[in-house]
């Protein structure tokens, strides 16, 4: 339990690392598999990644967690998104009940999903007026993001539903990495004309009146731009790390939440990958400043942790290869010289 930003930005500093002896051992293992060195391409990386932060030669993905988050803003009174703020509730119950695609792709893939709504009938300040949230709201969300991340979880999963969370996931981008709104602002539900313009307009005004607030404090623009589900999903990467539990990020706005570790923290999203590159096209953009490769780029613009959980498909395949092929010499065949 985070006591305030400093005990945060302070854990932020002291992050355990991938283990360099496991992923000599995957390595030495998979040289040893019947196919060509590198034949398998990034689906070697994943394993590489998954060794190094599983600790073991040969990873697992037993137990799977996918975390979803739910927060309402204030920001939704200007405009800014196609569809009504009551919404997210509508969809925390469609996730309760099963509806959702990402209930769908969670049976799937055998994993569990679990849906975390964090004071769905208080939005967040609307920021173009006033910071989103006080430093006690940002830390109980942040709190509230960690306990989530169970301890004994092979791989995290994390997504999120907030009507209006795309606004603040480009105000957060801008905060962090510079630009004005326009560069990062995106169609999100579906906008255009004059509710994009009304999206862009209302990022401008939040950096304008936050900026200087905001500037090179990475927490402060996430309590003065972001969102309760925002700050859970931070807390979620930062508990993930502690935990040496490696992580699949989904679109923008997860990605806008990590960043916030990026920043705190050199290399800070190490246990990460990109599940996917939304068709959101900030997203894209946050990708090539945090340099990271999404593993699939199929147009998505759901949310909800589904672009990640198609990508869950990629790692499963690496890791069956990785487990179950057989080795030159237990099939009896000759390797190059």
């Amino acid at each position: 339990m985070f006591q305030d930003k400093a005990a945060v930005a302070a854990a932020a500093q002291s992050l355990p690392v991938s283990d360099s002896a496991s992923v000599a051992a995957a390595t030495s293992h998979d040289a040893d598999l019947t196919k060509p060195a590198g034949a398998l391409a990034r689906l070697e990386e994943c394993i590489r990644h998954l060794a190094g932060w599983q600790q073991r030669a040969v990873p697992r993905l037993d137990t799977i967690e996918v975390l979803i988050f739910a927060g309402n803003h204030g920001i939704t009174g200007r405009g800014v998104s196609a569809y009504p703020a009551e919404v997210t509730v509508q969809m925390v119950a469609n996730f309760e009940r099963g509806g959702a695609a990402i209930n769908q792709l969670a049976k799937l893939h055998g994993a569990t999903l679990s849906v975390t709504p964090l004071d769905l009938d208080i939005p967040t300040q609307d920021f173009t007026t006033a910071p989103a949230m006080d430093e006690a709201g940002l830390l109980a969300a942040v709190n509230c993001g960690a306990a989530a991340v169970p301890a004994e979880a092979d791989l995290v999963l994390l997504g999120e539903m907030g009507i209006g969370n795309t606004t603040a996931a480009a105000a957060l981008a801008a905060a962090l990495y510079g630009g004005d709104a326009a560069s990062w602002v995106g169609p999100g539900t579906g906008v255009a004309g004059n509710a994009l313009a009304a999206k862009i307009a209302a990022v401008d005004m939040a950096l304008k009146l936050h900026g200087d607030a905001m500037r090179n404090d990475p927490l402060e623009a996430l309590r003065h731009v972001g969102g309760r589900e925002i700050a859970a999903l931070f807390g979620a990467v930062l508990a993930a790390r502690r935990n040496r539990i490696p992580v699949l990020l989904d679109g923008f706005v997860v990605g806008a939440a990590a960043a916030v570790l990026a920043k705190l923290a050199n290399d800070g999203l190490a246990h990460c990958m990109a599940g996917h590159v939304s068709a959101e096209p900030g997203h894209r953009r946050l990708l090539n400043m945090l340099a990271m490769q999404p593993l699939l780029d199929l147009g998505m613009r759901l949310g909800e942790g589904s672009g990640a959980a198609v990508a869950l498909g990629v790692l499963k395949a690496a890791v069956a290869c990785h487990a179950g092929m057989a080795t030159f010499s237990s099939a009896g065949i000759s390797n190059k010289s």
